[in-house]
């Protein structure tokens, strides 16, 4: 599914990403560690689109996704790629149907299809009842759960999720831990998580570590 050689990033005179080999397969989830500064949001990042290395290429589900420009590289983005950050980005002022139906839009879809697409993911992730709630009368982890919905909205071929679980609690933690691999199990896409939490790594299918911008150990 991810196909990532020689990935190479720098800002100014700091070499951030030093070379970098990865692989993902299909309906896989790996955790990436290692310490703050060791480059792995960079190279979640470039993975996930969002931002360009200096060298090396990059190919996801079969496209060479470096040639893609503008227009091209945004559809691309909407269509297979899927973000869940720490922080959950939602639109305060939208409800939290709305903004798991944002996407879609962006997407061109029918809004009754967006609609149904949305309240089939928020129930499925136990959020059936909150439709009509905006991100402040929703706890953090509901909050992140309508993110995650969001993120999966057009069956996005890949989820990029960067501490998803660093911004909640020990109950909520787990429990967003496990949902991570339901979902896998339910709807196939391979999951990339860039994380802090052994716990999480250790649930993973693989765990890479990382130290100053290359991979160290399996």
């Amino acid at each position: 599914m991810i196909q990532a050689k020689g990935i190479e990033k720098a800002f100014g005179s700091l070499k951030v990403l030093k070379g970098i080999d990865f692989s993902a397969e299909k309906s896989e989830v790996v955790s990436i560690m290692g310490a703050s500064g060791a480059g792995k949001s960079t190279l979640l990042q470039i993975l996930g689109t969002l931002s360009t290395p200096d060298a090396g290429s990059l190919v996801i589900d079969g496209i060479d996704v470096l040639q893609l420009k503008g227009k091209s590289m945004a559809e691309f983005r909407n269509r297979k790629i899927g973000f869940v950050f720490q922080f959950h980005h939602l639109l305060p002022e939208f409800t939290a149907l709305e903004n798991v139906m944002i996407p879609a839009f962006i997407a061109g879809r029918p809004k009754a299809e967006a609609e149904a697409a949305a309240k089939t993911l928020l129930t499925d992730l136990g959020l059936g009842e909150r439709f009509t709630h905006k991100p402040s009368e929703l706890s953090g982890g509901e909050q992140q759960r309508v993110a995650i919905a969001r993120a999966l909205i057009n069956n996005p071929s890949v989820l990029f999720a960067d501490e998803p679980s660093g911004n909640l609690d020990s109950k909520t933690k787990e429990e967003l831990h496990r949902l991570f691999f339901s979902l896998r199990d339910k709807y196939g896409q391979t999951i990339i998580i860039v994380t802090h939490d052994p716990d999480l790594a250790k649930m993973c299918d693989r765990s890479l570590y990382m130290v100053d911008g290359q991979f160290v150990s399996e």
